[in-house]
């Protein structure tokens, strides 16, 4: 009797199509609830909301500061201890990396300059999960990622924190954990309660609960990306190994019971040979029972051509993208990919690599946001302040002619005379040009 295959047949249209909403409306509802009573509430709505989900006991600390992160730290085994802040040099060379490429920047204008200052929020929360598994990657993602960027203080939150999840916060430089998780403690990072300090920016992947707070909250503070069910594309060809895809596949099966792993393949007959590798290798899996239903949520889009497989992972825009194709396939169709959150080149370069701290950061858009967004970055953590200084009037003579004609096209006479008056004399007639032809009638103020 032959087996159903563990991946099924998909087109582009399906897997598009299947994406619900990065918050759905009825998860909003009950998260809006938590976030208004932590909000109003402060520390005493927290403690209420975490202990009745068995975060924390009666009477527990709401905070863990730096000393008990250190001795964690220095209670992990001395080879576990060396692997975490190996992990962390990397991440934090690349984010020292992406930093320098960010500065300042002083562009000459008609009498004077412009440009803009790049500086840090002051305090960044960072949420990892624990649900299911303890993410001490996580931590180190988005703590050394603010710290790098300049950020003066960093709270970490993640409920029922296990040792190494402290020792990582320790590694990573934060300056506190919150022992507490889901849409309360996003709440947390964003107002603030008791102990806890609001953020100017909250980082981080979590649940549909986590990711519905961070929908609210970013009202009021900066957050990074709605983040949805995790995903990963692999592009393979004749050259491909089925075994390498298929350990691939897995490894983004288990994040999640909803997480989406897809091949794409110009090779008809890869597909076969991939679902083979998938059961071998599903069958002592300990984490089959997730794996097995994601692999449902994913599936196998054969393609005619390199052309249309480029377009099919362009429409689809994945969080995750691999490249399992020949030497020279690579080289050529690497330049045309322009539209993932991280790329994975060659099947040497696993996914997992990345998971795990080669450098680029793992906390990436899903759904498709990848289209118009990035992944976490020192970016993150920094804003573009932008300046104007002018100092010789007549010779922003132009600019003022400018922006007064501009603002009478628009109807705004006040803005006309702004510009005007400090770029000619105080003492002298100001000569008023009539108003572009087609130019809106004068209003109050801009909409």
């Amino acid at each position: 009797m032959t087996r159903p295959p563990l991946l099924r047949a998909r087109t582009v249209e399906d897997v598009i199509g299947q994406r619900g909403a990065a918050v759905p409306a009825e998860v909003i509802t009950a998260v809006t609830e938590i976030v208004e009573a932590v909000r109003s509430g402060g520390e005493a709505a927290l403690r209420e909301q975490a202990e009745r989900f068995g975060e924390l006991m009666p009477g527990q600390p709401i905070v863990v500061e730096r000393p008990p992160l250190e001795r964690a730290l220095r209670g992990l085994a001395r080879a576990d201890r060396e692997r975490l802040e190996r992990v962390a040099g990397r991440i934090r060379a690349f984010a020292e990396a992406q930093r320098g490429a960010i500065g300042d920047v002083v562009v000459p204008v008609p009498g004077g300059f412009a440009g803009h200052r790049v500086k840090p929020v002051m305090r960044a929360g960072c949420y990892a999960p624990g649900g299911r598994y303890p993410l001490p990657s996580t931590v180190l993602m988005t703590a050394i990622t603010a710290r790098v960027a300049g950020v003066a203080e960093v709270i970490v939150a993640s409920p029922k924190p296990p040792a190494i999840v402290l020792a990582a916060a320790a590694v990573a430089g934060a300056d506190a954990v919150v022992p507490v998780g889901g849409a309360q403690a996003i709440a947390a990072l964003a107002y603030g309660a008791g102990p806890v300090p609001a953020c100017d920016v909250v980082v981080g992947p979590g649940n549909r609960y986590v990711t519905a707070a961070k929908h609210l909250v970013s009202r009021t503070v900066g957050i990074d990306t709605l983040a949805g069910p995790s995903e990963l594309v692999v592009f393979a060809d004749a050259s491909a190994d089925p075994d390498l895809i298929a350990a691939d596949l897995l490894a983004q099966a288990e994040h999640d019971t909803d997480a989406v792993p897809l091949l794409v393949t110009v090779d008809s007959t890869l597909a076969g040979r991939v679902n083979e590798a998938l059961r071998r290798q599903i069958a002592d899996l300990s984490t089959s029972d997730v794996a097995g239903v994601a692999l449902v949520h994913g599936g196998v889009i054969c393609v005619s051509s390199l052309e249309e497989g480029v377009a099919a992972c362009e429409a689809i825009a994945p969080e995750h993208l691999a490249l399992h194709l020949a030497d020279a396939t690579v080289a050529t169709v690497t330049p045309r990919l322009r539209t993932y959150g991280s790329m994975f080149v060659g099947s040497k370069a696993g996914e997992v690599l990345g998971d795990y701290g080669a450098g680029p950061n793992h906390v990436l858009p899903t759904g498709g946001a990848a289209r118009g967004t990035g992944g976490l970055s020192v970016l993150t953590f920094l804003r573009l302040r932008t300046w104007l200084r002018i100092d010789d009037g007549a010779a922003a003579c132009e600019l003022a002619d400018d922006a007064a004609w501009l603002a009478r096209a628009e109807g705004l006479e006040g803005h006309a005379r702004s510009a005007e008056i400090r770029a000619r004399p105080r003492s002298a007639p100001t000569e008023r040009p009539g108003r572009p032809e087609g130019a809106a009638t004068p209003r109050a103020r801009r909409s």
